[in-house]
């Protein structure tokens, strides 16, 4: 039973799940502060991805990053490799694909926070970034889980992106999603069986620890 596709897609989620979290969390923080037009627009442009078909965004990500482009010319002098159907490219296609479903939690918890106890810590003279790390980020602990689970899950279940990113390259960026659907084009519904019923089990795990910790802390 081939299992190559399993820890490629792991380390896909894995690297995506981190980036996000790094890149989501002052932008979450940013839009949990604002009000206005501004914050609308940039709303929308994070919550693109759950209204579009993921072939668009992959079809527009493989135009922007193709060898001919600037940013895959840019790449190539800079590595002397393609972004284009590499695990580089299907990193760069997840991380903005998964975006909504890391960033609207964590910003979900920004906002509930009551600005009392930042006012209060303020007074005392705590700088913004004792205030972050001493309130906001334990009072936002279950947005940032929340937001590592789904951005994994969603991230390990992708197909439409990484596929129109990465093609169906075995070892390299062939995903359990697009391995799945190579075994049932070519009728080895044992191998897809297995690799559907792995992600499913993955899947369901993270989605109950998900709700189970949301259901104690309520």
């Amino acid at each position: 039973m081939p299992l190559t596709p399993i820890p490629l897609s792991l380390s896909l989620a894995f690297i995506t799940t981190t980036i996000l979290l790094i890149l989501g969390t002052p932008l979450a923080w940013f839009l949990s502060q604002r009000r206005g037009k501004i914050k609308s627009l940039i709303e929308a442009v994070i919550m693109l991805p759950l209204v579009l078909p993921p072939t668009i965004i992959g079809f527009y990500l493989l135009i922007l990053l193709s060898p001919s482009s600037a940013i895959g010319k840019f790449w190539h002098s800079l590595t002397g490799q393609s972004l284009s159907f590499s695990f580089t490219g299907l990193v760069i296609g997840s991380v903005i694909y998964s975006l909504p479903f890391v960033v609207k939690p964590i910003q979900n918890s920004f906002e509930s926070i009551e600005k009392h106890w930042l006012e209060i810590a303020a007074t005392l003279r705590a700088s913004k970034r004792d205030r972050f790390l001493s309130i906001v980020f334990p009072l936002a602990k279950s947005g940032f889980i929340s937001a590592a689970l789904l951005g994994f899950t969603h991230t390990l279940g992708e197909f439409g992106v990484v596929l129109m990113m990465g093609g169906n390259i075995p070892g390299k960026t062939q995903t359990v999603s697009i391995a799945i659907y190579d075994y049932v084009e070519t009728m080895k519904y044992g191998e897809a069986h297995f690799l559907s019923l792995v992600l499913l089990i993955f899947s369901f795990s993270a989605l109950a620890i998900l709700f189970f910790y949301g259901g104690k802390k309520s």
